[in-house]
Order: C-alpha cells, then structure tokens, then sequence
C-alpha cells in the first residue's frame, strides 16, 4: 500500500486538472509510487488505479509503455543509456559497451550485489550532448566519455 504521504503528494498532482479528469494525474501518481516502491508491482498499479477511478488496464498499459516505468525490481541506481542513432553515431553504443564491461551486466540486468540496472533507452531529446543517460529517471548525463563514465560508477557506488 502506498503511504499518506505518497497519497497526499498523488492529491497535489490531481489538484492540477478539472476535477472530472484527475485520470490525467496518472503518470505522475506512477512516478510517486515507483519513488516509494523502488519498482512498479500489480498491486501497486493496482492502487493507484482505484485511486485515480480508472480501469487497472490504462494504468498498465501507461507503465508498460513508457520506459521511465520499471515492472520488475530495479537495482539502487538504474541507468538507461540512449541508444538511438544519433547517439549511436556519437558514441551511446561505445558507452554503453564500456558500462557493460565494467559493471559486468547486460542491459536490463542488475549487478550482483545489487547495486546499478543498466537499461537501454529511447531518445532522450538531447541528440547533441550525445552519448547521453539518465540517472533513476532524474538525472541526465551528457557527453559521457570512458572517464566521466567510470567518475559516474565511482558515484554510484
């Protein structure tokens, strides 16, 4: 179950749309929820489908379609590297091999002791600070070269 703090946090995101359309808070009430959860189970979609009075199925089908939305358990720190071909061209492929080797996982693994996921990402709108990540969905990295890439797993240590 979600706290009342996270519910109240829900109310403020609802309080921004007519009262009729609070089903359009829902993706920040999924962003609140996985802030809380770590991940986004069925019960918790669950929920906050309930809360906001819609069909558990748009509420699936929200989560399961942006990348932001992790479905199964995350590591402490998840970072999706942009992989599109602008990024590509301009060394996301390279970084992403780099984070692979030095982290020991694939994309949508998590390291042993539980500690970072590495995802694969969508364009992420900064194509000329390519390569580019995002840090748990909040931070965004630009211009990663091999040493700001090995400064950033320093941090997330």
């Amino acid at each position: 179950m979600l706290s009342a703090e996270a519910l109240k946090k829900i109310d403020r995101e609802i309080a921004k749309f007519p009262p009729e359309q609070k089903q359009s808070a829902v993706m920040a009430a999924l962003v609140i929820a996985q802030d809380e959860k770590g991940w986004l189970s069925t019960e918790t979609m669950d929920q906050v489908a309930h809360y906001l009075g819609m069909p558990p199925i748009a509420v699936y089908e929200v989560a399961s379609f942006y990348n932001m939305y992790d479905l199964e358990p995350v590591g402490r720190h998840k970072v999706t590297v942009c992989t599109n071909l602008p990024c590509a061209l301009s060394g996301g492929v390279d970084a992403a091999e780099h984070l692979k080797r030095c982290l020991g996982v694939g994309f949508n693994e998590t390291t042993a002791d539980g500690r970072v996921t590495l995802k694969q990402g969508e364009c992420m709108g900064a194509c000329g600070d390519a390569p580019v990540l995002l840090v748990n969905n909040k931070r965004m990295c630009s211009k990663m070269s091999q040493d700001k890439l090995d400064q950033l797993l320093s941090e997330l240590k």
